[in-house]
């Protein structure tokens, strides 16, 4: 039986903000074509207008993603908005792989005592980093831009379509926008 290791505790604290990082299933890249992109990203504003988040930086990478995102709400749940993002992707994405390539339907399996189980991400709620100090925030959006730079994947932040960096510096590289960091959160 494969092991996940330990469940890491999400402390929804308010006020705070959040960097959000999770990986595919087996950290197959499976976020290296444009359409699950596209139905993660749908997933994302669904979520962040259903919940009431601002989203503030993020990267999605062949292989995992990292959002920067703070609620407004004094009384909120990580756990939900997370399940709101990927919960609709992985039934999208599970969805094509069955009609379209179901070669891969073994590889993105599970048993689970008797059952067999599809996945798309990575089982467990991922990683979050509680953030509660502005010069922290601007770390981890730097971060979070940096990625693909970092993976060799392209030269400047900007030029990775699927990043809010781009949107920084004043470019329109995909459809979702971050919103604007409270006054409070800048760092002087």
């Amino acid at each position: 039986m494969q092991r996940h290791g330990p469940h890491r505790k999400s402390f929804n604290l308010p006020g705070h903000a959040h960097e959000l990082t999770f990986s595919c299933f087996q950290r197959f890249q499976l976020l290296s074509k444009p359409r699950t992109c596209e139905w993660l990203a749908e997933s994302i504003e669904h979520a962040r207008s259903r919940l009431n988040y601002d989203l503030w930086a993020f990267v999605f990478l062949p292989e995992h993603v990292h959002l920067v995102v703070h609620p407004r709400e004094p009384d909120y749940s990580v756990s939900d908005f997370l399940e709101l993002v990927k919960q609709p992707t992985s039934r999208k994405a599970l969805a094509f792989v069955r009609s379209n390539a179901p070669e891969w339907v073994p590889r993105l399996q599970q048993r689970r005592g008797s059952r067999i189980e599809s996945h798309f991400w990575l089982p467990g709620g991922g990683y979050d980093r509680n953030i509660s100090e502005p010069s922290t925030l601007e770390k981890m959006i730097e971060y979070t831009h940096m990625n693909p730079v970092r993976r060799g994947l392209v030269e400047k932040t900007r030029d990775w379509k699927w990043s809010s960096a781009g949107w920084y510096e004043g470019l329109e590289p995909n459809r979702l926008k971050p919103d604007a960091i409270s006054p409070e959160w800048l760092v002087e």
